[in-house]
């Protein structure tokens, strides 16, 4: 049990996009639930942790920005809002500084911080993917975050053996909802039904979905002559739905744009197979039992410095497909930039929507996954961060630090 004195406290936390707004309303609560209503919650976040008592300094949306491209682009606005969090955060002489994701903002953050007031504890919420890119970030992170938070049961691992912040897998917040797009009986029909029913998730960023979505389409058409019964269903996020209208207008199987979560999860529970864009949605996949195969198109700005060989190491693991990696072997089948073309990717998405041996062999490989992520007591991830956060607020009462 901690021995956290009830005092009045502050906490800092900085988010830089809406997963780390959820992330961040939840470990609020939590917190809240062990220290009351003592304690100021205050830094850069979004709707989500504001209606949880906490006030940002600006708009998250000024910063709310991914890819190397949508930074540079956004570079002037995002080092104003960098300088005026870090003035902000020495101001409120906060007892814990917690950064979650958005490396490139909340790390130049961190950085600057540390260096302002070193007897602020940092603890990070999301570990960078040092395990695929840029494998020295670990052991740079050990100099301005105290403790790290992970999202992938590997990951401490990884940190302990690249010189990284001591690091506490905390669970994934995908477990924990994992009944709402695992198919219940009879939600999924038989895959050697004539019927087939094939996700495809072209990302929810307008880079992804350009890099992406052609491509898809192709492979759609393809397969629309082999499966004369085929549906496509293409989630999508709201801001993105005309867009991705006007680009499917010529498919010649008209995509179901299915729109929210619920009926995305619905979606889920009835494909067969995906067609998807690397990130999470492979472990959402994985979860519910999806075949998939995985495509991944660099930004043009790395894409440029892979084919000059100007960057040394710029990916380190034999995959970027999260299943494969918490897994450890490759069972999905994974397409990099100029691979991601009809010609490979249509064979190998017709396999999985037949009851072929490499269908059967991922099935049966994202069956160990619920295990390798689960924690071991089953408790919930918001519990299970805020027990680092407390551990971090009792040692700098008794040890100023």
């Amino acid at each position: 049990m901690s021995s956290v004195s009830p005092r009045p406290r502050t906490i800092c936390i900085v988010v830089g996009e809406e997963s780390g707004d959820l992330l961040g309303s939840e470990l609020i609560l939590a917190l809240k639930g062990r220290l009351g209503d003592t304690v100021t919650y205050c830094g850069v976040g979004g709707e989500r942790m504001k209606a949880a008592g906490f006030k940002s300094f600006f708009d998250m949306s000024d910063i709310a920005v991914m890819g190397m491209t949508a930074v540079l682009a956004r570079l002037p606005m995002i080092v104003k809002r960098v300088y005026q969090t870090v003035a902000g955060v020495i101001a409120a002489k906060p007892d814990v500084l917690i950064i979650i994701d958005s490396p490139d903002f909340t790390h130049n953050v961190a950085k600057r911080v540390r260096k302002r007031a070193p007897d602020i504890p940092i603890i990070g919420y999301v570990s960078p993917s040092v395990w695929a890119w840029r494998s020295g970030r670990a052991r740079k992170m050990s100099v301005y975050v105290d403790e790290l938070l992970a999202l992938l049961p590997f990951e401490p691992e990884v940190h302990e053996r690249l010189g990284g912040p001591r690091t506490h897998y905390v669970g994934h917040p995908i477990i924990e909802r994992v009944d709402r797009f695992r198919p219940k009986d009879g939600e999924r029909t038989p895959v050697s039904s004539e019927k087939k029913v094939l996700l495809v998730l072209p990302g929810s960023r307008g880079s992804e979905v350009d890099r992406l979505l052609a491509d898809f389409g192709s492979t759609v058409s393809r397969l629309a002559a082999r499966f004369k019964d085929l549906e496509v269903l293409l989630p999508a996020v709201p801001h993105m739905v005309e867009r991705i209208r006007r680009d499917v207008a010529d498919w010649p199987v008209k995509p179901e744009i299915v729109l929210g979560e619920e009926a995305k999860h619905a979606a889920f529970r009835r494909a067969h197979a995906a067609l998807a864009a690397s990130g999470t949605v492979s472990l959402e996949l994985a979860l519910a039992g999806v075949p998939m195969a995985i495509c991944y198109k660099l930004d043009w700005f790395y894409r440029r410095l892979k084919d000059l060989n100007k960057v040394v190491q710029i990916v380190s693991a034999t995959s970027m497909v999260l299943p494969n990696i918490i897994l450890g072997r490759n069972v999905v089948p994974e397409f990099l930039d100029d691979e991601v073309n009809a010609d490979r990717l249509e064979p190998v998405v017709a396999d999985l929507l037949t009851d072929s041996e490499a269908r059967r062999e991922q099935i049966e490989a994202f069956g160990d996954l619920d295990h390798l992520m689960r924690l071991p007591d089953d408790r919930c991830q918001s519990a299970a961060a805020a027990d680092v956060v407390m551990e971090c607020l009792e040692r700098r009462d008794n040890t100023g630090r």
